[in-house]
């Protein structure tokens, strides 16, 4: 459960550390002869980028997660029967010394 927990919170910064690295988040136009409507209009789609490459971000984490966990129920299968095959082979081991009929 802690490996999911450091997941989730590496997946929130690098999404917020990503985020600084947008173009077009930063507004580094100061000319004064742009009317509102302009402005509005850019800032809604910043917003709406950055909205699509937060899900993005989420999706890519949702995802990983799920491998993982695919990935560990896997290895707790390929575990568990290595661990069956281990008491097979002490079953036949007993019965060819005579121990156990």
């Amino acid at each position: 459960m802690k490996q999911i927990i450091d997941l989730s919170s590496m997946l929130f910064l690098s999404c917020s550390f990503s985020l600084l690295f947008i173009p077009g988040l930063a507004d580094t136009s100061n000319s004064s002869n742009q009317n509102n409507s302009s402005k509005k209009s850019s800032g809604s789609s910043t917003w709406l980028e950055v909205l699509l490459i937060c899900l993005g971000l989420v999706a890519v984490g949702a995802f990983s997660v799920f491998l993982f966990k695919l990935w560990q129920r896997k290895k707790r299968e390929e575990q568990h029967a290595r661990l069956l095959r281990l008491f097979e082979q002490d079953d036949e081991l007993e019965v060819e010394l005579g121990i156990r009929d």
